[in-house]
């Protein structure tokens, strides 16, 4: 099973302490605590990936300001807010700022541990995703300008003969390519190159 890992960044002592003996009993999960959202934001770059547990309202960098840090580092982070009691128009702001999910202090034992799951269950699902892109793009770097060339004629649906005609080549040299190319992506079919191509984002989604 997956190591789970999950950042409580609350520069509340009592609070935050809490959840990280409340969190570090659940199994496969390793729990870190920030005091601020500066000294999580300091660490950042470094951390792996992981489920924020983030308090709203901190001196120095708030919640919202942490959010807004973390954009860059697209799916490597999935922050969950927590917001005082009442305080939805926070929390609504904070999930337009890329927040999964909000919970209000204090909050029950069970619908903080279904929101962790969720969210672990996006991180997963996110980290995943990137790895196929990642390993997608890796292939196709893999392939020469003229093989990228024939390439995009294929997802275009053009054929041999076609696609010689528009490279000015023979459509003996377009085989020699297409075969060239199936190989350095490790692929049988047309099927198969559409795949890595769709998931590299050579093909842009409708």
């Amino acid at each position: 099973m997956t190591t789970r890992t999950i950042y409580v960044v609350d520069d509340d002592d009592d609070v935050r302490l809490s959840l990280q003996s409340l969190l570090s009993v659940l199994p496969n999960t390793l729990v870190w605590g920030f005091r601020s959202g500066d000294a999580f934001l300091e660490r950042a770059e470094e951390l792996g990936p992981g489920v924020i547990l983030l308090d709203y309202h901190m001196p120095g960098s708030t919640g919202l300001d942490v959010l807004k840090a973390i954009q860059p580092y697209g799916a490597k982070f999935v922050a969950v807010i927590l917001t005082g009691h009442g305080e939805v128009s926070l929390a609504v702001e904070a999930m337009k700022s890329g927040a999964l999910d909000f919970l209000e202090k204090p909050y029950e034992h069970d619908a903080l541990i279904e929101v962790l799951n969720s969210a672990c269950g996006q991180l997963e699902e996110s980290s995943e995703q990137t790895a196929r892109v990642d390993a997608a793009k890796a292939k196709i770097e893999k392939l020469s300008a003229r093989e990228v060339q024939v390439m995009h004629g294929l997802i275009a649906g053009r054929s041999n003969k076609v696609i010689a005609y528009d490279l000015d080549l023979s459509p003996r040299t377009i085989e020699i390519y297409r075969a060239n190319l199936m190989d350095k992506l490790e692929v049988t079919n047309l099927s198969d190159i559409l795949r890595i191509a769709f998931t590299a984002g050579l093909v842009p989604s409708a």
